[in-house]
């Protein structure tokens, strides 16, 4: 049986109610009743094309898979001699949508975004997207009813992006951007995926810089990002720097990144690190002047938590954006080094963020240069 073949079996005999839930429950397939979940934690979603008028369908052109996820699905896939076996990754991909009605990595949870172009608008929805516009999608391709028609067949499974064609359901409470005409839209898919991590560092770091000036201490607050050398972390680094930050500390695993980041500028001093390795990063950071106020984590791989806890000052505040974060072992591990610092889950979502990533791509030439490296 063929995917698509697959996903239309897992459709409901019947339609669910009629009246359509703001946030997507009537598209939960399993579980159902009382044990019902919201989009993201469910076990399966109906991805049928037809729409409720609260909803809109997009015809998919290309899926981002996030960084964790991806990595999962390479190191799962990989052959003795460490390349990616991307036929059998993709297969993987296929079988995940036309089994869950979503791309839900069942490991790592998470899933990604998308691009696509408007197809129908339903006429209660009031996200103001009109048919033809083409746009990226917000919200995770873990609660996006999501079906593929194409076997993926022109993506060799050896990157994030995903050339695709197929369609996604968007709900009332979904989030979407229009992508701007003078942007390649893979640069335009690579910034929204990101998004949320410097408009979150912009208002952390903000708070930080206000409340020094009130105080008896005016220097500027210290920023530390594990992994500056990446999407989430060179944006980050760009955003502390007009929010006040004083100095910038960026971390990367490898000389490579660090030859690729110095000349930006984005940062005042380039850590060569593990970032998984406690004292190896505390050590490497007293180098740079010490603990950071604020700490943004933003590698795809887990066990950060700690040293990312020990390289933040007293009192500082340290912004998770990983989906590989275990956020029981960052709760327990302040507790057991006795670490009074603020932890906030980086949940992709501040108002404005989009039109904010966007517009600090176009004005920082050294961010740009690195998103159109990527490209290449």
């Amino acid at each position: 049986m063929s995917h698509s073949a697959t996903s239309a079996a897992n459709r409901p005999a019947e339609p669910p109610a009629s009246d359509p839930s703001p946030v997507g429950l009537h598209r939960v397939l399993e579980p159902t009743g009382e044990a019902i979940t919201l989009p993201q934690a469910a076990r399966r979603l109906d991805a049928r094309a037809e729409i409720w008028p609260s909803e809109v369908r997009v015809a998919v052109d290309t899926l981002n898979l996030d960084a964790a996820s991806y990595r999962q699905l390479a190191e799962k896939h990989s052959r003795a001699d460490g390349s990616i076996d991307g036929s059998r990754l993709r297969d993987e991909v296929l079988a995940i949508v036309a089994e869950r009605g979503k791309m839900q990595n069942p490991v790592t949870g998470s899933g990604g975004m998308l691009i696509g172009t408007v197809e129908e608008v339903g006429p209660e929805n009031p996200l103001g997207l009109r048919p033809g516009d083409r746009i990226a999608t917000l919200v995770s391709l873990s609660l996006t009813p999501l079906v593929i028609t194409d076997g993926l067949a022109r993506w060799d499974g050896l990157s994030e992006q995903v050339p695709a064609a197929g369609h996604a359901i968007l709900f009332e409470r979904s989030i979407a951007a229009v992508i701007p005409a003078d942007l390649d839209p893979r640069l335009s898919l690579m910034v929204m995926d990101v998004c949320g991590a410097p408009a979150l560092v912009r208002r952390v770091v903000s708070e930080y810089a206000a409340r020094r000036l009130e105080s008896a201490d005016p220097a500027p607050p210290s920023v530390l990002v594990l992994g500056g050398a990446g999407k989430s972390g060179s944006l980050s680094l760009a955003a502390a720097r007009e929010a006040g930050a004083g100095r910038l500390v960026a971390v990367v695993p490898f000389e490579g990144e660090a030859q690729v980041l110095r000349p930006t500028g984005l940062a005042d001093h380039i850590v060569i690190a593990d970032a998984r390795s406690p004292l190896g990063l505390a050590s490497a950071l007293d180098a740079a002047g010490g603990t950071c106020d604020v700490t943004v984590v933003c590698v795809d791989v887990p066990g950060c938590e700690q040293p990312a806890i020990l390289a933040t000052a007293e009192g500082g505040t340290i912004i998770f954006f990983s989906m590989a974060t275990s956020f029981a072992a960052a709760a327990l591990g302040a507790e057991g080094l006795a670490a009074d610092v603020r932890m906030l889950i980086g949940n992709g979502y501040v108002p404005g963020h989009a039109a904010y990533a966007m517009s600090l791509l176009r004005r920082n030439a050294a961010v740009r240069g690195l998103f159109e490296g990527r490209l290449g």
